[in-house]
């Protein structure tokens, strides 16, 4: 208990202040402290009490001055107490817990003043290696502890120095100054902590040490982290962080690529061995892709055939005569699972080495294939198929600006032509959805500057590779089909509600369709594809750049070899999960990405006003698509400016942000 005349020590701030006692009322304390203050302390804050006795009625100066004199004898008289020997000396003892006037008196001895007892338990809370005061007894820590707490000293001290010159450093770079390694040890290893904390948040392992340095360095605004990653170098500034956060394989390993260097082009002669292989060379194969492909997984050929019919050859690069289920490139490309293509560039699903190499189904070189042969009667309707393991040899390399310019000169083009608008139309009669949406092209110059140009997807040229496609999907399809083989089939249920029909439809009929699509199902056996008009589907006319593609060539090939079933159905289950979550990864980061370069079109149209289709009306949103991008937005209705669906209307852009993820528009 504390009595009115005792000088007692509390701590404040972890600081310890010098008080004399005037009065004790229950669990509460009246003091003046040596700062001049007047206050009423809980009794549970004190830590010392004088066995002394002092006068309370002594003047205000004096009291103060008395304090002030016994809080400074104690603060030098701490500076001085060897806390470690008086450790060494108490840890050896079988007791763990002493009372502190007992361990002053080891280093103080006997009769030990006021001053000297409050000493030695200022440096108890001073320097917390050796002691730890609780209850009014010091214990004593084991080497352990104290070793363990000397290792988290030092931790807190660099912390402190990281914290300190690092949100320095991190404003320079941040106003555009430059801070090398040699000025700042730690620049790489922090920039890695801000780029793990930008991408992965509170899951990133420095994630709070992040936090207080961006703090510190007063750079905790939205996207702060991000900017500084720009200003430092260490990201670009479009950097592609969805693909970042989704760690989406990038590079390939240096074992992937010494084996995939090492696949060798093979010759007709080495591809003819095989007797089942069939030699095309002599037919005029050709490939018709963008101006900018380079991975040529596809080609076609057609003849006009004595009896009026029309025989089609698909012919898709054979890459399961290169890769078997056990090659390394196999669980590369089903990691990957496909190809990604961005403005900036692309993300092979296989080394471009190979994919644009040996792969590829380049002009004059000799390649393996698998060739779709179908048999079309003079209204387009399929006679007859046969899947057969072939060796080609592409004569031509179009693009599809130049087969719509030649189409109707070219008469195995024009022939073509005549069978892909009958496929198209028997596919619209057997209540296929065509949804074809123009074509957003983004590009972006040397200097950043984001342009967009769109193509009609159904152009002659387009539509005429997309349907020989789909043809030879579906005939993949019913092949496995029909030797009751497992695969993984693509399928989609009928929309939830249906709005066009036929071959020629509205963009904005076609974009409220697309909102009612139902959503497509991968399946170890076939089911209808409503959206393609088929009972059966799948995709082999891709194998370089889809592994769902890559699968099911190989075990088409491994059958038409006569080598049975390659992949049984667990095998086929399991490969549609993994593509199914591998894809989803992919997609999104795909669409983030679309949607980047997009805001960033627009963040140079702020302030114009721009085109925009009224696709739908509700009673509180109106949906739009601005025309020059195909990009979905909403606005509030305006009662001044009815608009009714199907109109075209001029909305303005007010803000765009690409990395805030940011539009708005206005009426």
């Amino acid at each position: 208990m504390t009595t009115p005349g005792s000088i007692i020590e509390y701590l404040d701030g972890g600081r310890f202040i010098c008080g004399l006692a005037l009065q004790s009322v229950g669990n509460r304390l009246r003091l003046l402290n040596q700062n001049g203050r007047e206050m009423n302390l809980p009794a549970s804050r004190v830590v010392t009490i004088s066995r002394t006795k002092y006068p309370v009625d002594i003047s205000r100066d004096d009291c103060i001055t008395m304090l002030k004199d016994a809080a400074g004898k104690r603060a030098a008289l701490t500076q001085n107490i060897p806390l470690l020997e008086i450790w060494e000396l108490a840890s050896v003892e079988e007791q763990t817990s002493f009372p502190p006037d007992f361990l002053a008196e080891l280093y103080f001895g006997g009769d030990l003043t006021d001053d000297q007892s409050a000493a030695f338990l200022r440096g108890v809370f001073t320097d917390r290696f050796f002691f730890k005061y609780r209850n009014e007894m010091v214990n004593v820590h084991t080497p352990e502890q104290v070793e363990q707490l000397r290792h988290q000293r030092q931790k807190e001290k660099e912390k402190e120095e990281i914290l300190t010159t690092g949100a320095g450093n991190l404003q320079t770079i941040m106003d555009g100054g430059s801070v090398s390694v040699e000025q700042w040890p730690d620049r790489d290893r922090i920039l890695s902590w801000i780029a793990d904390f930008v991408l992965f948040g509170s899951d990133a392992p420095e994630s709070d040490m992040v936090r207080q340095l961006l703090k510190k360095a007063d750079l905790n605004r939205p996207n702060d982290g991000c900017k500084l990653l720009i200003q430092a170098g260490v990201w670009q500034r479009d950097e592609n962080i969805p693909l970042l956060k989704a760690e989406q394989p990038v590079n390939f390993n240096p074992d992937l690529m010494a084996h995939a260097t090492s696949i060798a082009e093979p010759t007709a002669d080495e591809l003819l061995a095989d007797p089942r292989r069939k030699d095309f060379r002599h037919l005029d194969i050709f490939t018709i892709d963008g101006a900018s492909t380079r991975d040529y997984d596809d080609a076609l050929h057609v003849e006009r055939l004595d009896n009026g019919e029309t025989l089609v050859g698909i012919h898709i690069s054979d890459v399961s005569s290169f890769i078997t289920p056990k090659d390394p490139l196999f669980s590369e490309a089903m990691e990957r699972s496909t190809s990604l293509y961005f403005p900036e560039g692309q993300i092979p699903m296989l080394p471009r080495e190979l994919s644009q190499g040996v792969f590829s189904l380049i002009k004059d070189r000799v390649r393996p294939a698998i060739s779709f042969l179908l048999k079309l009667s003079a209204d387009g309707e399929i006679l007859s198929s046969r899947i057969v393991p072939s060796v080609i040899q592409v004569k031509r390399q179009l693009s599809y600006t130049e087969v719509d310019r030649i189409m109707d000169q070219d008469k195995e083009l024009s022939l073509l032509n005549t069978v892909r608008q009958q496929l198209r139309l028997q596919r619209a009669e057997r209540g296929a959805l065509l949804l074809s949406f123009p074509d957003i092209n983004i590009y972006v110059n040397n200097q950043g500057v984001v342009t967009i140009h769109l193509s009609q997807s159904d152009s002659a040229s387009r539509n005429l590779v997309s349907e020989l496609m789909i043809l030879a999907n579906g005939v993949a399809a019913d092949y496995l089909t029909a030797q009751e083989a497992p695969g993984l089939f693509r399928s989609q249920p009928p929309p939830r509600k249906r709005l066009i029909s036929g071959v020629r439809n509205s963009l904005q009929d076609i974009a409220c369709q697309r909102r009612f699509l139902s959503r497509g199902e991968l399946t170890v056996h076939p089911k209808p594809h409503s959206g393609l008009g088929l009972n059966s589907y799948t995709t082999v006319t891709s194998p370089i750049r889809r592994f769902l593609d890559m699968v099911i060539q190989m075990q088409i090939s491994n059958m038409i070899h006569g080598k049975g079933i390659l992949f049984s159905a667990d095998e086929c289950k399991n490969f549609a999960g993994t593509i199914q979550q591998k894809l989803g990864r992919a997609n999104t980061v795909r669409q983030q990405r679309h949607r980047y370069w997009i805001l960033r079109y627009l963040e140079g149209q702020v302030g114009n006003m721009v085109s925009a289709l009224v696709v739908s009306h509700g009673p509180k949103r109106i949906n739009l698509i601005l025309l020059d991008c195909l990009f979905d937005i909403d606005l509030p209705p305006n009662p001044a400016f009815p608009v009714e669906p199907g109109d075209t209307v001029k909305v303005r852009i007010a803000r765009a942000n690409a990395l805030d993820n940011t539009l708005r528009v206005e009426w």
